[in-house]
């Protein structure tokens, strides 16, 4: 197992064990970048950490289950399923926030994260957005489909 393999472990084990935001971010390297679907583009280990810390406070008792895991290079590739319970706020990119639905959620997505001397550098996340707002009865009815 490559370095990249294991720094991707670690975040997947640190955003499901419910590990300090400061944990979490100091697997990024300062300068890295992230895009997310719903955070758009993340610049700095700082804003990386406030993603998953709003993320891991909206789910907390988040759970991932693997499907495939890849590395080639310096790239760890997963895809599996990101489930829980929104029991806290969920926060927008632009400040406003929601309470929390008490709905389950179970969103398949894939990420990778590319490593340099030790820490990410570059990570990106795909999920379905509309999805995970439809689980979460957010979406307008004409929007909503049966989960």
């Amino acid at each position: 197992m490559g370095q990249a393999r294991e720094l991707m472990d670690q975040l997947t084990e640190a955003l499901t064990t419910h590990q300090d935001p400061k944990t979490i971010a100091n697997l990024f390297a300062e300068d890295a970048v992230a895009h997310t679907p719903d955070g758009g583009e993340l610049q700095g280990r700082d804003a990386i950490g406030e993603y998953w810390r709003q993320m891991t406070d909206a789910v907390p008792e988040a759970t991932f289950e693997s499907i495939t895991s890849y590395e080639v290079g310096d790239t760890a590739v997963d895809e599996g399923i990101y489930s829980g319970r929104n029991t806290g706020p969920l926060e927008f990119p632009d400040g406003t926030s929601l309470p929390a639905t008490q709905k389950d959620i179970r969103i398949r997505g894939v990420d990778f994260a590319t490593v340099r001397d030790g820490q990410i550098t570059s990570y990106r996340l795909y999920f379905d957005q509309l999805e995970f707002l439809n689980q979460l009865g957010l979406l307008p009815e004409e929007l909503a489909q049966p989960s």
